[in-house]
């Protein structure tokens, strides 16, 4: 069953607040569990993780943000 708009205007904001910053937490932590102490990762390699970690947590939630940004499309017209 589709979610309706609000629904999933929602669910974007909750994800933007609380999710994202608790995934990229997340990313860090692990990325510092690989290099640990103060080594790290050839620059390009770790520029190049970071902007695929960015870039990767989108497509599942893609439906979720997909026409966000448009009038609610189950609202009444107004006259």
């Amino acid at each position: 069953m589709a979610m309706s708009y609000k629904a999933r205007k929602r669910l974007a904001l909750v994800i933007l607040i609380f999710g994202l910053p608790a995934y990229i937490v997340t990313c860090v932590t692990i990325m510092n569990w690989l290099y640990p102490g103060l080594e790290r990762p050839p620059i390009l390699l770790e520029i190049f993780i970071y902007v695929s970690l960015g870039v990767v947590w989108a497509f599942p939630l893609k439906f979720v943000f997909k026409g966000i940004g448009q009038a609610d499309p189950d609202a009444m017209p107004k006259d």
